[in-house]
């Protein structure tokens, strides 16, 4: 009997074009043909391809409709907004200054809105603008602006006429490179009536009425914006003749993130004898949001429906206010070594930048009010960075590479670096000891092991000739395997060089004895004399450091160079390092000790493993 079935779960074009052929093979009028060698091929080549690429279609259709699989960017945009998220667009630097007019006169004086300064990085001239009026009048005859804002880019005015005929008709923001986030709307009566109100953004649909002057934003085609308005139920209704002024800054994002000088071009207020100083560098530019954050952060903001309860939503709604945050921290204040109710503590790490300076801080601060359960205060804090210094002794076979052990050491330390860009240097970064040992050995082929082992550091920054208690959390266990564990030898704990008030001679150092005890000493030819044996404790469980009251005078040199800090290096108890709250864990590599040698025993130079040496895992 004829085999009237066909296998239908291959959809590669060679399965298909078989089945097919298997198919016709089986029935009697085809018996005995020859397949490969006729017209017939053909078609059945093409009815193979014809079904391959409907059914590579029907696959990739079928995951444009989900948020999680989407490709396409006007697919993941759409999907987002069915949950209420809008991506964020491109983002332009801010800088804080201060601006004293010289020659100012008069009651007051006004910086206009649009007032032009510049700066220059990296050989490149940028514009920076106020978006706002601010006067200011005299203080004992001196006009001064506080902490004027700065925006990099140019201030653009676009102005649609409404024609309600046009049922196409679309308010598009024509920049790509535009900041919404200082996009002002204004509805002007007509071109006849210059009588304007301001719109203001809705996030939502609650508390919007029929009159309710508010505008909604979207991303359209092309990565530009479209502004629209409401029906006259869920916010105000434009009438015909309407005019819609877009007032914009479209920005440079990144470029000039780190921008720390500026000058006045022009004048303010009809006067150019100007000084000014900088409150804080230009920081936060940053490129629209792309579709892997518009994946993961769209279901993260739906569930936080426009509040902030859980920690999950303040890091959602952060990343949001501040687009140029790379990683967010959030957890309750009652959590940290010394609990605080009332809190919620924010740790913000931005793609391109240093630390925040207190005015972006304060900017994030006052985008979370609207959001703030009562009674309970954010609080954006620095991240703090744990340091990991490897020591790596590795094999290989010279017999099976051409590459010398220079060229593999450096293949290790890119492999190293790789890995600290990939995956730490962000709070939810966990360093895993056998990921990084086995990313080395599979560098190079010629590798047969390697023996890594890591210890710790944290800095702290003293208070120079102040008697001051200093509290460093590790927040990882530290190694102290019994009571007085090599207390000869320093114990686990290590700082370089400073000296206090009381000695100006001797440079001093901490250890620890194994018993909890952190020793200050200095060296008498090599020797340790310890001039205070319970100068603080070290708890072992938690990885707290504890200073008692020291009076620092001055900072020692650390590797040649002068340094505000002092390094405090510790053994932990596991291979593996987690950051917790406000931490970052990165490996420093430039200081990490890559040793590379050739293995004796699979060359032969140790036969019977004579004269073989290993490293020390510990």
């Amino acid at each position: 009997m004829a085999n009237s079935k066909l296998i239908v779960s291959d959809l590669d074009f060679d399965a298909i074009k078989t089945n097919l052929k298997t198919f016709l093979q089986s029935q009697t009028q085809f018996q005995d043909y020859d397949f490969e060698g006729s017209g017939l091929s053909i078609l059945l080549d093409i009815l193979s391809y014809n079904t391959h690429y409907m059914a590579y279609l029907a696959n990739m259709s079928t995951n444009e409709l989900y948020l999680d699989s989407a490709d396409i960017r006007n697919n993941i945009v759409s999907l987002a907004k069915m949950l209420g998220y809008t991506p964020n667009s491109p983002r332009a630097p801010k800088a804080s200054i201060n601006v004293v007019v010289n020659d100012g006169t008069g009651t007051s004086i006004t910086m206009a809105k649009g007032t032009v300064f510049t700066t220059t990085l990296n050989d490149t001239t940028y514009q920076y603008i106020n978006n706002e009026d601010i006067t200011t009048t005299p203080v004992d005859g001196v006009f001064t602006f506080s902490n004027v804002t700065l925006y990099e880019g140019t201030l653009v005015k676009f102005k649609y006429t409404v024609d309600e005929t046009d049922v196409d008709q679309k308010f598009i923001i024509p920049s790509s490179n535009a900041d919404t986030s200082t996009l002002k709307v204004i509805v002007q009566n007509s071109a006849s009536d210059t009588s304007s109100n301001t719109y203001t953004l809705s996030s939502g649909f609650s508390g919007v009425g029929s009159d309710s002057k508010v505008y909604f934003i979207q991303e359209s085609t092309d990565g530009k914006f479209e502004v629209y308005f409401g029906d006259g139920v869920t916010g105000k209704k434009l009438e015909n003749g309407n005019v819609v002024i877009l007032e914009y800054i479209v920005t440079n994002k990144t470029s000039s993130n780190g921008a720390k000088t500026f000058a006045l071009q022009g004048s303010v207020g009809g006067f150019t004898n100007v000084s000014i100083t900088t409150n804080s560098v230009s920081q936060g530019g940053a490129d629209s949001e792309d579709n892997e954050s518009v994946k993961f952060n769209a279901p993260l903001n739906f569930a936080a429906q426009d509040r902030a309860v859980t920690t999950t939503d303040y890091e959602t709604l952060v990343k949001g206010i501040y687009p140029n945050a790379l990683s967010v921290s959030a957890w309750g204040g009652e959590d940290d070594e010394t609990p605080r109710y009332g809190i919620v503590k924010i740790a913000i790490k931005a793609a391109s930048g240093s630390t925040l300076t207190d005015q972006t801080k304060l900017d994030i601060v006052n985008g979370l009010k609207k959001y703030n359960v009562a009674s309970v205060k954010p609080e954006i804090v620095d991240p703090e960075t744990t340091s990991i210094l490897l020591t790596s002794n590795i094999k290989y076979d010279a017999k099976s590479t051409t590459k010398s052990a220079t060229t593999l050491k450096s293949d290790v330390i890119n492999t190293i670096t790789t890995y600290n860009t990939g995956t730490l240097q962000k709070f939810d970064g966990v360093f895993r000891h056998s990921k990084l040992t086995g990313l080395i050995d599979n560098t190079d082929a010629s590798i047969l092991s390697n023996i890594t082992t890591l210890k710790i550091r944290k800095n702290f920054t003293p208070i120079i000739n102040s008697a001051t208690k200093y509290d460093i959390y590790f927040r990882n266990a530290l190694y102290n395997p019994h009571s007085g564990h090599n207390s000869a030898a320093g114990g686990i704990l290590a700082s370089t060089g400073f000296k206090v008030a009381s000695d100006a001679t001797n440079e001093m150092f901490l250890d620890d004895d194994g018993n909890g005890n952190v020793r200050m000493y200095y060296l008498v030819s090599g020797v340790k004399t310890y001039a205070n044996s319970t100068q603080g404790t070290i708890d072992y469980a938690t990885g707290q450091v504890t200073l008692n009251l020291l009076n620092i005078a001055s900072i020692s040199n650390i590797r040649g160079a002068s340094s505000t800090v002092i390094e405090l290096t510790v053994q932990p108890s596991s291979n593996d390092v987690i950051p917790v709250r406000d931490q970052i864990v990165e490996i420093d590599v430039a200081n990490s000790l890559i040793n590379v040698e050739e293995d004796t025993f699979v060359g032969g130079s140790a036969e019977a493993g004579v004269g073989y040496s290993t490293s020390s895992s510990y």
